[in-house]
């Protein structure tokens, strides 16, 4: 191959210099990593989870190691939206890579709120919607566990702006394809798959749990295969593009979820292991370009042979 290949993708109208993003949560707010990566080589900006108002999270210990992976529950700290736009935007807007605001509310009028805000600044590319959260008026049932929960919240925010928005689903569900194609008819641009899955540890010396929300979310390479799975099986009934998600460390593993249907990767857990990884995993995506005489990525999703 002659010239470098083409590592452009489209996740739903919002185009993208490469496939790989940060995952919200795991990446802060950019800034964090600034000394760490060339963060404008990054396909997307995802930021930590926003809330209407300022959340101090779960008490400690609320992040503990398992084994290929880790356990957290955090409990969605973050500054807020208004903080977030004042304190942490400015930064944000000097980077080239598009920025997609992950917000997430335990009532409909929370999301709503947000997205209404986040369509008033014009530098937010798009929006995130997280609904593994608990539905205080479904006694605390995830809007994403349940088709008619997640419709109606999708397209409650859909309704509030016209900015790209993508739609992260919970793999604790009985069959992902059902939520998936909720939200795309609400009018999801994008569906991001997976959130972590519900886990535990315990410390057998105390008897007590290891986290003390008792559970968390588990990710990181314990969990790939199972994103993997879930990531094949919407690819197969979804009409808007896929954003694969779960236990990617490497440029192999983000080239499995492009080949099983997704459009681009997030690189979570893999941060808090190698800071510099969504770097390296570009570069080791044009390298197996290179070396297969692939001449743009684009032309691998979606290619498994079964």
């Amino acid at each position: 191959m002659s010239t470098k290949p083409d590592l452009t993708t489209d996740i739903g109208g919002l185009q993208l210099q490469n496939p790989v993003l940060t995952a919200s949560g795991t990446f802060g707010y950019a800034r964090e990593f600034e000394h760490l990566v060339d963060l404008n080589r990054l396909g997307a900006i995802i930021v930590k989870g926003l809330s209407l108002a300022p959340t101090k999270g779960n008490p400690p210990p609320r992040i503990t190691e398992t084994p290929c992976g880790m356990l957290n529950a955090i409990g969605l700290e973050n500054v807020g939206i208004e903080a977030f736009v004042t304190d942490k935007l400015p930064f944000l807007q000097t980077l080239s890579p598009p920025l997609i605001v992950n917000i997430y509310g335990k009532l409909e009028d929370d999301y709503t709120r947000l997205a209404a805000r986040i369509e008033e600044v014009e530098s937010i590319a798009g929006i995130e919607v997280n609904i593994s959260c608990p539905n205080v008026k479904a006694g605390g049932m995830a809007f994403g566990v349940d088709p008619a929960a997640a419709f109606s919240v999708v397209r409650a925010v859909r309704n509030q702006t016209g900015k790209f928005l993508a739609v992260k689903l919970s793999p604790n569900v009985t069959d992902i394809t059902e939520i998936a194609r909720a939200v795309e008819d609400a009018g999801a641009d994008c569906l991001t798959l997976i959130n972590t899955l519900t886990a535990m540890a315990i410390d057998i010396e105390t008897r007590r749990p290891r986290l003390a929300n008792i559970t968390g979310g588990l990710s990181g390479p314990a969990i790939k295969p199972v994103a993997l799975r879930m990531v094949w099986q919407v690819a197969r009934v979804a009409k808007v593009p896929i954003i694969g998600i779960g236990g990617i460390m490497t440029a192999e593993d983000a080239l499995e979820f492009i080949i099983a249907g997704a459009s681009a990767i997030q690189v979570g857990t893999g941060n808090f292991v190698n800071p510099h990884v969504t770097v390296d995993i570009v570069d080791g995506i044009e390298k197996f370009l290179v070396e297969h005489n692939i001449d743009k990525i684009t032309d691998l999703i979606g290619t498994l042979e079964t």
